[in-house]
């Protein structure tokens, strides 16, 4: 059981997926990972011997921010963006999407559950 910057890996996957696991590491990221380690992607975790696996702790730590500090920097960002009252800063505040997406319709991931408002119907044409 591989225990890399405090995530367990799972021990039946090979190890370019298992690094995927990892908060900031990628597909493209864990193959370069595996390749400055010297490690071949295709072996599984459960099969890694220690030497291994501290060669892939040592390039992780030495050139990637992952998981907490990555959480931080990324956190540290959208409070910045509020603060100094940027667009994109208060539509993170209200919880809108941020990149120029349509919200008339769609945006149901980020805008939440639909809240139907009374009044809305269409008039039923009244006899007169």
């Amino acid at each position: 059981m591989a225990r890399i910057s405090g995530v367990t890996l799972p021990n039946e996957k090979q190890i370019w997926v298992a690094l995927t696991y990892i908060y900031g590491i990628g597909r493209k990221t864990s193959y370069d990972i595996l390749d400055k380690a010297q490690v071949n992607a295709t072996t599984r975790t459960k099969n890694l011997n220690d030497a291994e696996i501290a060669r892939i702790q040592d390039e992780i730590s030495a050139n990637y921010t992952v998981e907490g500090e990555l959480q931080r920097v990324i956190s540290g960002n959208i409070k910045r963006l509020k603060d100094i009252k940027s667009y994109r800063g208060l539509r993170h505040g209200i919880n809108l999407p941020t990149r120029g997406q349509r919200t008339r319709t769609n945006a149901r991931t980020r805008r939440g559950h639909k809240v139907t408002v009374a009044g809305t119907a269409k008039k039923v044409a009244a006899k007169t």
